[in-house]
This record gives C-alpha cells, structure tokens and sequence, in this order.
C-alpha cells in the first residue's frame, strides 16, 4: 500500500472520529436543555410537606384594628391550666381587691376568690350547671350555669369581649409586652359615657392577661394575671364540699 492510500485512509478515519464527537456533544446539549428546573411554587409546596418552614412562615401576622378580632379568634387556649391574677376595682373614695385562683380541666372551670372581708368563694362549672359555696362550709347552692358564668365568678373581661366589639369601637391595636409576656394589645376609643377598655392578650395561650378601664380619664378597674402552669396537677379541684367528685 503507497503512502498516498494510507494517508487518505488515515485522514478519512480521522474524519470520522470528528463527526463522532460533534454529534455526542451536540446530543448532550439537547438533554442538557431539557431538563426541567422546580417553580418557585413548587419548591414552597415540598418544603412544606416535608415539614420546613419558608421565611413568610415566621412573619408575625400584621395587627391593626381591622385586623386584631382574627388574629385573637385565631389564637390556640389551653384546655388545662391553672393560674391565679389580681383584680381591683377602684371608686370614689375607695377602693377594693381580689385574689383570684382559677383552675380549668377540659370544660370545668373551679375559681376560688378571696373577696375584701376575706371570705373565700368558691365556684364550679362546667357550662350547664354552677356550684356555689364559701369558706369550709359543706352546703352549697346549685344554679343554672347561664345566669353565672366562670367569667364573671373571675371577674374579668374575656377575649370574647373584644371580639363583640365593633371594628369602629377600636382605636388602637399592635404588639406589646406584659412584664415578660408577648401580647396582642386592644384599645377602644372612648365612648360617649367616657370609658375607655384597653386588654393585653396573651400570644402563647391565647388568655387575657391583663386588662385596665378608664372612665374620663380615671382607672375605675385593673387586672394582671400573677402566675400560670399550661400542664396542672389537679388535687380535689374538682370536687364539691360535701365530698362529691363532679369530675375525676
């Protein structure tokens, strides 16, 4: 074979191999361009699903009057707790103090209040049926739940309150601190008889915490919560004086 045959064949077979690799490199451009990146919506969906949270999730929720009745509605309560607060009232000339102890088991709710003369009484109720008695004493009174509530027996305003309120009723809302408590704050404006209601809200477990009322410029009632347990040992909580247990 001369030499000009083995050249051509030589070139020949280079050629060849050239066209080889321009074809799989143009092919692997091709699948290269056909790969299909996840949408931003995507990405959020399966970090969800698996359980992590994107940077909105922390964002604490905007409150404003129009917006406060859903943040609190939207609040989780514990359905066990105890927890005790001071309420005081104040009137012309005077004024006077609760201590007020309150445990709560599912849909029972025991107060016990340390009234002014120092008496102390007690009340039970699960939403139906309320007991009522003072001190030591075995005899106790037995009355419809829905003429004396839990929360009047605490004396205190509820997160319920401040739903009831119309939009235009609340002049001020945000986020402040009750001593080391994270709370959703509410004002009203001051009605045409001069009161003024202002309630701290507890962002954790969803309880009033605090609570003061004005009345043309003058604090006629203030309470604040003292100590709270979310997970109670109950001992005779539950239980009426002649030793009956409404609830074990």
């Amino acid at each position: 074979m001369d030499k000009r045959k083995l050249n051509r064949i030589t070139v020949g077979f280079v050629a060849l191999m050239a066209l080889v690799i321009i074809l799989m490199l143009v092919n692997g451009l091709r699948r290269t361009a056909h790969i299909t990146l996840p949408q931003e919506s995507d990405v959020t969906d399966n970090a969800q699903e698996d359980g992590e949270l994107s940077g909105s999730d922390l964002t604490l929720v905007e409150i404003r009057p129009d917006t406060v009745q859903s943040a609190i509605a939207a609040l989780e309560r514990p359905t066990q707790y105890r927890r005790t607060f001071r309420v005081m009232q104040f009137w012309s000339g005077g004024s006077g103090e609760n201590e007020v102890s309150v445990a709560v088991n599912g849909p029972w709710t025991r107060t016990d209040r340390t009234q002014a003369d120092g008496r102390v009484r007690h009340s039970l109720t699960d939403g139906e049926v309320t007991y009522i008695w003072y001190d030591s004493e075995k005899d106790f009174a037995t009355l419809a739940a829905g003429s004396i509530t839990a929360d009047q027996e605490q004396m205190i305003p509820t997160y319920e309150d401040v739903l009831a309120l119309e939009v235009e009723q609340i002049a001020l809302a945000d986020y402040r601190m009750a001593s080391d408590m994270k709370c959703i704050y509410v004002e009203t404006a001051e009605n045409e008889d001069g009161y003024v209601s202002r309630f701290w809200v507890n962002v954790d477990t969803g309880l009033l915490v605090a609570a003061e009322r004005q009345q043309d410029g003058e604090t006629i009632y203030r309470m604040g919560e003292l100590s709270m347990v979310s997970d109670p040992t109950f001992t005779n909580d539950f239980t009426l004086p002649d030793g009956t247990v409404v609830m074990g």
